[in-house]
């Protein structure tokens, strides 16, 4: 998978979380059967600024943990690209954006009582779900994203 990281936050955060979230995402792509020229990134941002991303995006006005960006959710009026399956295979598919608030991960890991490094997965193998068409707005979907989420985090090693 081809993985852009931003690190937008006061501090930095350190190479070795950012390789966590490489490692678990390409984990996750791996566990979905997702192909390898597969695109996306990860913005990390401060409460401030995931808040007013919220804000804008979905009318939320407070901070939240995470916000997925899906690219390929084709709107109604939106046409298909046809081309054929060998240039298909060639050309990057870009599923999305993914922002996560760090304040978030340290707030939720401390509320928790777990690592930070386990949030900071979680948050972003949840974000990952979303661009790839998983909900859990109802019931039903919830059933599908939420266990295949825990599959995938426990299979990483990053268990609660």
């Amino acid at each position: 998978m081809d993985l852009e990281i931003y690190d937008k936050t006061d501090k930095g955060v350190s190479e070795k979380d950012q390789k966590l979230i490489r490692d678990v995402l390409n984990f996750a792509g791996s566990y979905i059967h997702l192909a390898d020229n597969t695109e996306m990134s990860v913005t990390l941002v401060n409460n401030q600024e995931i808040h007013q991303i919220n804000k804008k995006y979905r009318g939320v006005d407070r901070a939240t943990d995470v916000i997925s960006f899906a690219i390929e959710d084709q709107g109604d009026d939106d046409f298909p690209i046809l081309m054929d399956e060998e240039l298909e295979e060639e050309i990057p598919e870009n599923i999305g954006d993914i922002f996560v608030s760090v304040d978030k991960v340290a707030e939720q890991a401390d509320y928790l009582g777990h690592s930070f490094e386990r949030e900071l997965g979680f948050l972003v193998v949840h974000g990952f779900l979303h661009l790839n068409g998983y909900d859990h707005m109802k019931k039903s979907d919830a059933d599908v994203m939420f266990p295949l989420q825990k599959e995938i985090l426990n299979a990483y090693g990053l268990k609660r």
